[in-house]
């Protein structure tokens, strides 16, 4: 018999002749297939909760393979006022994701119909503000449909870290993966995030409670000290990244901060590095 996957089964043509597959619907007759390789990928990111909100993090670099091929690719994607998302692995799957997170928020800001009112001479009357979907919905929202994908056997090589306020308006941040899986901490990282950065935060955070008394100011340093180790630990990363904070006062979003300073130029005094005369 032949025992190759696409003709489990049939008889060995070597033996009994080429099969006739005139009767099949094309000439493919292989199982569907998806992309199960990534091939642009994008490497940690870090988030940390603090007192009232949360700080989130990740480097502008996408890798292709082992190439560092674009410098300047974002991977923290504003929802809206109360949300980000922070995306780790496929870009091309991250771009998806994007554009479906731009179809919900119009569907979110139009779903009731709602339009503005207007007085006698036509100005718009301010009225009160419609209320933004949580960052715990979202993130509901976001694994689900990583669980739906993976269901189908066509996952969206993904890792995201979703952080911001739920509807009481307190810090949220939890994560999701490819498969659907999801859970929260007080600090999370993607990739190799999450054996050189949550050591450091974890000792800066090591509880919900600790949290709880964490300034905003600390929050921050801490999480530029942890994109300083995986610029130099991490092969995948580069010292240009993002980093936002989101609480009640809203988003502070900055997609071009620099590791002030920090260069290799440091390796020509180690001992055995490159051609030296010891």
């Amino acid at each position: 018999m032949n025992h190759l996957p696409q003709a489990w089964g049939r008889p060995r043509d070597d033996v009994y002749g080429q099969y006739n597959s005139a009767y099949l619907p094309s000439s493919h007759h292989g199982p569907t297939t998806h992309t199960q390789s990534p091939i642009v990928t994008g490497t940690s990111v870090i988030a940390l909760k603090y007192s009232t909100g949360i700080v989130i993090a990740a480097d502008n670099l996408a890798s292709y393979g082992s190439l560092a091929r674009f410098t300047d690719v974002h991977r923290l994607k504003p929802f809206n006022r109360k949300a980000i998302v922070g995306f780790g692995g496929d870009v091309s799957d991250m771009q998806y994701l994007t554009r479906l997170l731009k179809r919900l928020d119009t569907q979110e800001n139009y779903a009731d119909g709602d339009v503005a009112e207007v007085d006698s001479d036509g100005d718009e009357v301010e009225g009160e503000e419609k209320p933004h979907m949580s960052a715990k919905n979202l993130h509901a929202y976001l694994s689900k449909v990583l669980y739906k994908r993976r269901t189908d056997f066509n996952p969206l090589w993904n890792a995201l870290l979703v952080a911001g306020l739920d509807e009481e308006d307190k810090p949220f941040l939890a994560f999701a993966d490819l498969l659907g899986t999801t859970y929260s901490s007080p600090s999370l990282a993607t990739g190799f995030g999450a054996h050189l950065a949550q050591p450091i935060l974890r000792r800066v955070v090591p509880d919900e409670k600790a949290s709880e008394k964490l300034s905003r100011e600390d929050a921050v340093k801490a999480v530029r000290e942890c994109m300083k180790v995986l610029f130099y630990r991490d092969a995948r990363s580069m010292n240009e990244y993002s980093i936002a904070v989101v609480d009640r006062e809203g988003m502070k979003l900055k997609e071009s901060e620099k590791l002030e300073g920090q260069s290799w130029a440091f390796a020509e005094g180690i001992k055995g590095y490159g051609t030296q005369t010891v």
